[in-house]
């Protein structure tokens, strides 16, 4: 029965599900911040754990199972349910929980292994049919196949963490691990999928495949300077790492905007979140590239805080990351389509009062000290 109950749409199901309860938790967090009764700090590692593991990675690996065997066209030869693949990414999801709220690293470095093992068994099998298929590899493959070797690198500095392996260079390997599983290994599946997916959503092709493999060579570039910025401690190369990253973004969303413009489909509201979410990642760089532009002075020329930095992260994860695999919920009604504009504005307008604060910070004249009131 078990072998029947575990087809790819499991692992989306599942995914949404541990999103869903994360979201509960991180609104819980959200509470205590704002009235100055903030939760312990493990129920943050929980709910983005939860999150992300329980959530988007799962939800990436039954993409991977979904999107591969076509693309290489094994289909027939793959089996259509994978319980023990299923049963090891959530245990490794409710492990790394249980640790987290247990003080038990341990048991999160153990868990994080089952974790290890799921994609690594994905990373092979999608390697056997590589080998298996008549067709060379197409270009999303190889973002999955750089997202994965993100992955690995991710999650090898996680491992180095809670095992306290190099306690002298936490700081720089927790920005490291946060990045390459974020922007390395989610944000390139993401825009893998992509170059397929929004073209057989309008039903058209690619404008250019061209494109496609440049940006395939940008963004790693960006993410591999980033990190080195980070463990180098220098802001100038992070910032670079921005630059690299939002030419790698801006190509990006030309290649599918001139593909939403080139088809004669006249839109649906799956074609609205995926787009919208290609905002969202270019404006997320671009704030990064603020935050590392700001931390040049000290003290910084805008101050910020925690709820700054947990609105600048979940514009990414929320913004680009949910509003991109969201895309295959029934999302005809009027009412969604109107709940997403929605969102989308109040988003607009967060960013209009962070640009009139950065303004007034930029506009204020130092007060000159060697004037003395009369």
């Amino acid at each position: 029965m078990l072998s029947r109950s575990c087809p790819p749409v499991t692992f989306l199901l599942t995914g949404f599900t541990w999103i869903a309860l994360s979201s509960i938790l991180g609104l819980a967090i959200l509470v205590g911040l704002v009235r100055g009764t903030p939760l312990p700090p493990w129920v943050r590692l929980v709910h983005v754990h939860a999150a992300l593991v329980g959530g988007v990675a799962q939800m990436i690996l039954g993409g991977f199972l979904a999107f591969i065997p076509p693309l290489l066209m094994t289909g027939q030869t793959q089996r259509n349910s994978h319980p023990v693949l299923f049963l090891t990414i959530n245990a490794g999801a409710v492990g790394m929980l249980v640790g987290f709220w247990l003080h038990q690293y341990v048991v999160v470095g153990a868990a994080g292994f089952l974790v290890v093992g799921a994609f690594l068994w994905m990373a092979r099998n999608a390697w056997t049919q590589a080998r298996q298929s008549l067709n060379s590899p197409p270009v999303n493959l190889w973002y999955y196949a750089v997202a994965l070797l993100a992955l690995f690198g991710g999650l090898a500095y996680g491992e180095t963490m809670v095992f306290a392996l190099a306690q002298q260079s936490y700081g720089y390997m927790r920005l490291s691990h946060i990045h390459l599983n974020l922007l390395g290994f989610v944000t390139l599946a993401i825009i893998g999928t992509m170059h397929n997916l929004l073209p057989t959503v309008l039903n058209t092709s690619l404008f250019s495949p061209r494109l496609a493999r440049i940006v395939l060579i940008v963004m790693p570039l960006g993410v591999a300077v980033l990190i080195g910025g980070f463990m180098n401690s220098s802001v100038p190369i992070e910032m670079a790492a921005g630059g690299i990253l939002f030419v790698g973004g801006m190509l990006y969303a030309v290649n599918l905007f001139r593909t939403w413009m080139g088809s004669t489909h006249i839109g649906s509201a799956a074609s609205d979140h995926l787009l919208i979410g290609t905002f969202f990642l270019l404006l997320t760089i671009i704030l990064g590239v603020l935050v590392g532009a700001n931390s040049l002075s000290n003290p910084p020329l805008m101050p910020y805080g925690t709820l700054h930095l947990v609105a600048y992260t979940h514009m990414a994860l929320v913004g680009f990351v949910l509003q991109t695999i969201i895309w295959n919920v029934p999302l005809s009604s009027i009412y969604i389509r109107l709940a997403t504009w929605t969102c989308f504005g109040l988003l607009l307008s967060s960013l209009t009062v962070f640009v009139v604060k950065l303004a007034a910070a930029l506009g204020k004249q130092p007060e000159d000290s060697t004037h003395s009131p009369t």
